[in-house]
């Protein structure tokens, strides 16, 4: 029996990784980022820490009880980080991680894609509802 290192076994289960298996943790991640909340979030974030009510306001339609759920998520699987000033009021601001920014291309990509999209994709459900 051949002894591997500890890197050599990280290696062999990332590559045992398959997102179109169920229990596989990259689908967990799959799932997590393609919520329409995150994607908006971490577009928000983009540009730099953000307070709560900020991206409140800057995300429509977002209820505070899915802000918080979605931030404290985001913040779990580290790509947003949570920074508490304590003053009165407490001023707390998120931001991306440098995991959360390595995110960030395909994210704003998906975004602008829908933006320069929406326009085909609208003709495309008409044509469809009209059959």
């Amino acid at each position: 029996m051949t002894t591997r290192t500890a890197a050599e076994r990280r290696e062999e289960a990332r590559a045992a990784y398959d997102a179109y298996l169920e229990e596989c943790p990259a689908r967990q991640l799959l799932d997590r980022i393609s919520d329409k909340w995150v994607s908006l979030l971490l577009n928000a974030l983009a540009d730099g820490p953000r307070r709560y009510s900020d991206l409140s306001r800057t995300v429509a339609g977002v209820s505070q009880k899915m802000l918080t759920q979605t931030l404290r998520a985001l913040e779990r699987d580290g790509l947003v980080a949570r920074s508490v000033t304590p003053s009165v009021p407490v001023r707390v601001d998120y931001e991306l991680t440098p995991l959360g920014h390595s995110l960030q291309p395909v994210m704003r990509a998906i975004k602008d894609w829908a933006e320069s999209n929406i326009e085909q994709v609208i003709a495309a459900r008409d044509t469809y509802d009209a059959r």
